[in-house]
């Protein structure tokens, strides 16, 4: 599919970009392409997708900075193949490293990755993986992953789990949502982010970002982060809640400063010839 320019400036390009995992699924997502080869990679949560009004506005500030970003739908999720899972940390981690390659490949300078929710968890687990990014947003992560299950899944999901091999979750109004296999719980109650978060580089710079008023993940997990990644830096918003409700502004300009403030951010933004 050709480019398009982008309403908001000129010197930019958006391209619908598809790139296979090492499952062999299709990972759709969209490149914002500035006058740079200068990358940052922007990763949604639990249940959203690239279209997430705070990646979208994530993007555009960034190429308003002359960097170029990409957002995209994990496999299972949005216009992604795959099947979507409830866990799945590790091979969303995986996603993103194919997304990393391919990029790389594509001789883009990845200066960054940031991710809102479930997808701050997806940046710091492939960080403790991988030590090729300098820099790491974290915002609204959740540390205790066995925490905040029983919220989705009712009381007693783990003996409902055990008795039925899985658990279906409906809305408000009883309609199917997704299904939660014991396999996919596992998953997630399995992923250490104690050891994942001190497994980081010490040269990889971190930011965790949370609201005082998040009400999906406690603030308390952001301290967390704070103690155990060797490298971080933790900026907690006053009033905000996990969607940063009124305090858009403030978000990105944490988020632009933190990425600005990379030694020699300002020459690398030359464009390559």
């Amino acid at each position: 599919m050709s480019p398009e320019k982008s309403p908001e400036s000129s010197v930019v390009r958006e391209q619908r970009v598809t790139i296979s995992n090492k499952h062999g699924e299709n990972l759709v997502g969209l490149l914002h392409q500035a006058c740079s080869k200068n990358l940052v990679i922007l990763c949604h949560g639990f249940r959203a997708t690239k279209d997430d009004s705070i990646l979208v506005d994530l993007a555009y500030a960034l190429t308003r900075e002359g960097v170029s970003a990409f957002r995209f739908d994990f496999a299972g999720n949005g216009e992604s193949e795959g099947q979507f899972q409830y866990g799945n940390y590790r091979r969303e981690a995986d996603d993103l490293h194919s997304v990393v390659s391919y990029f790389t490949e594509q001789e883009y300078n990845i200066i960054g990755l940031v991710g809102h929710s479930k997808g701050g968890n997806a940046v710091l687990l492939y960080a403790s993986m991988n030590h090729d990014i300098p820099v790491i947003v974290n915002i609204s992560g959740r540390f205790a992953l066995e925490r905040g299950i029983d919220g989705r899944l009712g009381k007693n999901f783990m003996q409902r789990i055990k008795k039925d091999g899985y658990i279906d979750v409906r809305n408000r109004k009883g309609e199917f949502e997704y299904q939660v296999t014991e396999e996919s719980l596992k998953d997630r109650l399995s992923t250490d982010t104690l050891l994942s978060s001190r497994s980081i580089s010490k040269c990889c710079r971190i930011l965790t970002i949370h609201g005082s008023k998040d009400e999906i993940v406690p603030v308390e997990d952001a301290l967390m982060f704070a103690a155990n990644i060797p490298n971080h830096e933790l900026h907690i918003i006053a009033e905000a809640n996990h969607r940063y409700t009124g305090h858009e502004k403030e978000l990105k300009a944490l988020v632009l400063d933190f990425i600005k403030s990379q030694p020699n951010f300002s020459s690398s933004l030359r464009p390559k010839l």
